[in-house]
């Protein structure tokens, strides 16, 4: 499972013309499923990015996480964090196929709002306009193959 976090000021996802989701202060996930993806990973994603440490205490320190500042959580299916970029034409067979991605996808979010944060979210494999202004910017890489 890949995630790419972006603290962000506010954010949001729009689909035909309809806000589905939005937030204030608060993390934007872009979220990948790859092909060998578990529930496990999945919680332990939600682990690592809940208890994210990148908003600044009262000393300007990037101390603080979503639960201590009270922050939102966005969260949108983002299958093309598994493309391979060998050559100019992306492909995307590292991706997780559907009908695995998308149980995987709504477990995390299932996992976010079991652990208080009931997350703001798209429509997995739908065409999404996602709007969001960046805050630092903070933006964080996490791969489940490497934690």
């Amino acid at each position: 499972m890949r995630a790419v976090v972006t603290r962000v000021t506010s954010a949001s996802v729009t689909i035909a013309g309809e806000v589905t989701g939005q937030i204030g202060r608060g993390f934007l996930v872009l979220l990948g499923v790859g092909p060998q993806d578990t529930q496990a990973q999945a919680e332990k994603m939600a682990d690592k990015i809940l208890g994210l440490r990148v908003f600044e205490d009262e000393n300007q320190k990037m101390n603080l996480n979503l639960a201590a500042v009270g922050g939102g959580l966005l969260v949108v299916s983002q299958f093309t964090l598994y493309a391979d970029t060998k050559s100019r034409r992306p492909g995307f067979t590292g991706a997780a196929k559907p009908e695995l991605a998308e149980p995987l996808y709504e477990y995390f979010l299932s996992e976010c709002a079991r652990r208080g944060f009931p997350p703001q979210h798209g429509r997995f494999g739908a065409d999404m306009a996602v709007a969001s202004v960046n805050d630092g910017p903070v933006t964080i890489l996490f791969d489940t193959d490497t934690m």
